[in-house]
């Protein structure tokens, strides 16, 4: 099942003001990075994946249409899953999106990793600019 494009278009424009924000193909959907750490996903499996951090993640799995995430049956602490009936409104999108932006903004940045195509280029990052890689002889 491909994921919500729709929902990915308005996370998309949600996010279009930060700077600091990579969209990547993973986990069968697309996935949001703010500051190298992973914020909100456009699920492949249906409805979004949301980091709310391992505090807030009891509080908000109170909340209709949210489940716990699981991967590979295991229990992903500090994410829930939000079915599509959650967000069905922009304001109730932007309400989970912000959330994720709330705990992934009191978590350090992370580095660029190098690309593993073989052009040895790096991604982009705002906190660490691109560099010549140097041969350590």
């Amino acid at each position: 099942m491909p994921y919500d494009m729709q929902a990915a278009d308005g996370i998309r424009f949600i996010l279009s003001q930060r700077h600091d924000v990579v969209e990547r193909r993973m986990m069968g959907g697309l996935v949001f990075m703010v500051g190298g750490n992973m914020c909100v996903v456009a699920s492949g499996r249906g409805g979004l994946m949301v980091r709310v951090g391992a505090e807030a993640q009891a509080r908000v799995l109170k909340e209709p249409h949210v489940t716990p995430l699981t991967m590979r049956g295991r229990p992903m602490t500090g994410f829930v899953r939000v079915a599509p009936e959650g967000y069905r409104t922009a304001a109730a999108l932007r309400k989970w999106v912000k959330r994720g932006l709330d705990h992934v903004e009191t978590l350090p940045p992370k580095p660029a990793k190098r690309r593993s195509d073989g052009t040895g280029r790096q991604e982009f990052s705002p906190q660490r600019p691109l560099t010549r890689a140097r041969r350590q002889d």
